[in-house]
């Protein structure tokens, strides 16, 4: 018989979460749906070769039926998803979590993806603190002060599960054949939640809602409408309960909104333009297409470079067409509240960049640190006034095209030695920190978290395979940037039980092997330094911390 194995270690609290009636309910949706997650891992693969060969992706003949139907709309937003104008992201730790609940945003992204460093204790740790925080229970003591969820009017909490290339090692799905193997970590993440908080989340007035991240083609939409429809039923709960933000965060499923509509139609309220990781998808992509999708600096790479405005002009468009949400991206400036010129060169960026958001017709935004919620607030309010959201704003004035959306060379730009100093040093910094527990971390006042590291190590990577000579005609090179990771190391000044050498590893791995491009930096830093065991045998990840910045003291 089907069932999934615990290895590893059961902390205090996690056996309210890894409840035998919550595991059998993982163990269906694995039975069910692990198969054709697998099978479209697989076409991703496909993807990729045949972009390395030449072929470019395009907006799909087969599907032309969706785009060209007037008639269809999505299910729009649940309770409490009616005004989403500034939402805030972060993790789920029990500090992260009450500050979160105690802002004044309207939604909270409560992440298990990129701000969450997928350690054993964050990821059933954040659910814990998901399911206390629902319940208006959750309480934290953190020896100077003790946290607690005091605001009447918190936000709607809207979950990310991890993407469907992760996996979760200290839970195995064991097959009735009684093979083992990794679950699937946004199965995982997914099932416990719903299991445990979607009729609480109901009987409070609100709903089960998720963000979907990573999702690279509309058949993966399908695979989770297949999976929400499916949890309806088996906890009757009403069809079409669940929402679904999806965050088109790859340039193959730019080409697919309309379809990923479509198929999550009865379950989704919007898309996200997910910036960062989008422009990571790209390089990704094309790493074998030659020099023409070779990039500038990551800081050139604006919000206002033609490729990215076709890209979010396109993702507004769509979405008002079917009636749906459209939510824009987080800038990573941050304030400090140690220093006042970083914080208003931060304010002034902000409020730059969600004026043109609200201008454009999004109908919400995200920001990471609750300093900046008042900035965005005070853009969308510009703009809608007492209304909830623009969604009757249709921008029949977009035409994007596939050449629009292609464009990388529009970018210009150079790349600099400071740019590539700066990537190295973000890519070995984060990496130390999420090997230690901290998936979101302030880095030079931006916040940094997966999808800002990728693009560091992936530029690396394409500026040694393309032989890019900089501005100041320095030739990148595999040993130029051993030196800068030499350099970097010897200043850091080094702490006990710092993770630098583990950070140096993986840093090599992802960036200096010319002839092969790792798609994702936490797949195999995950599988070497996180698994640990119920027997004790454990990685060297420490306890979970939190983001300093975005700490409310």
């Amino acid at each position: 018989m089907s069932h999934i194995t615990i290895t590893g270690k059961i902390h205090p609290r996690f056996n309210e979460i890894l409840t035998s009636d919550a595991l059998a309910f993982v163990t269906e949706l694995h039975e069910l749906f692990s198969g054709t997650r697998s099978d479209l891992l697989a076409h991703r693969l496909v993807n990729r070769t045949h972009f390395s060969n030449g072929r470019q992706p395009t907006f799909l003949k087969a599907t032309s039926h969706i785009r060209e139907d007037s008639s269809w709309f999505v299910a729009g937003p649940g309770p409490g998803l009616e005004d989403r104008r500034v939402e805030i992201t972060g993790p789920t730790d029990p500090k992260m979590t009450c500050n979160a609940m105690n802002s004044s945003a309207k939604v909270w992204l409560a992440d298990l993806e990129d701000a969450t460093s997928p350690t054993w204790e964050n990821i059933i740790g954040g659910q814990i603190s998901l399911f206390d925080a629902i319940r208006r229970q959750l309480s934290f003591d953190s020896g100077e002060k003790i946290y607690t969820i005091t605001n009447e009017n918190a936000p709607t909490i809207v979950m990310r599960p991890r993407g469907w290339h992760m996996v979760e090692k200290h839970l195995l799905f064991v097959d009735q054949e009684d093979r083992a193997r990794p679950s699937v970590a946004g199965l995982v993440d997914f099932g416990l939640y719903f299991f445990h908080n979607a009729k609480e989340l109901i009987a409070r007035g609100a709903g089960p809602y998720f963000y979907l991240a990573k999702i690279e083609s509309h058949l993966e939409a399908e695979l989770w409408n297949n999976i929400f429809t499916y949890a309806e039923e088996r906890l009757e709960i009403p069809y079409g309960t669940i929402r679904a933000t999806v965050l088109i965060e790859t340039i193959t499923a730019a080409f697919e909104m309309e379809e990923i509509l479509w198929e999550l139609r009865d379950h989704c309220a919007g898309l996200n333009a997910g910036r960062w990781d989008y422009i990571f998808s790209i390089i990704k992509n094309f790493a074998d297409s030659g020099k023409r999708f070779v990039t500038p600096d990551r800081a050139q790479i604006t919000m206002t470079v033609p490729f990215m405005r076709a890209y979010t002009e396109l993702l507004v468009s769509t979405c008002h067409k079917r009636k749906a949400h459209a939510i824009g991206g987080m800038s990573a400036f941050i304030p400090n509240r140690r220093d006042k010129e970083v914080t208003d060169r931060a304010l002034e960026a902000v409020s730059t960049d969600k004026a043109r958001e609200a201008a454009d017709g999004f109908d919400g935004t995200w920001v990471a640190h609750p300093d900046l919620i008042p900035i965005a607030q005070a853009e969308f309010d510009a703009v809608l006034g007492t209304k909830p959201n623009q969604v009757d704003r249709l921008r029949d004035d977009v035409n994007v095209d596939r050449d629009q959306l292609l464009d990388i060379q529009s970018i210009g730009g150079d790349v600099t030695d400071a740019g590539l100093r700066t990537n190295v040093a973000v890519g070995l910094l984060y990496i130390e920190s999420w090997l230690r527990g901290t998936g979101a971390v302030a880095i030079e006042n931006l916040m940094e978290d997966v999808a800002t590291a990728e693009i560091s190590r992936s530029q690396i990577w394409q500026w040694i395979r393309y032989e890019v000579v900089t501005r100041e005609r320095t030739h990148i090179t595999r040993s130029l940037v051993e030196q800068i990771i030499f350099d970097i190391i010897n200043g850091i000044e080094r702490q006990k039980n710092d993770r630098f050498e583990d950070a140096v590893t993986i840093f090599r791995q992802i960036c200096l092997d010319e002839d092969h491009f790792p798609t994702f930096l936490t797949l195999s830093a995950y599988s070497q330094f996180m698994v640990s065991s119920a027997l004790g045998g454990s990685t060297k990840s420490s306890a979970p911390r939190t983001a300093d910045t975005a700490v409310v003291n």
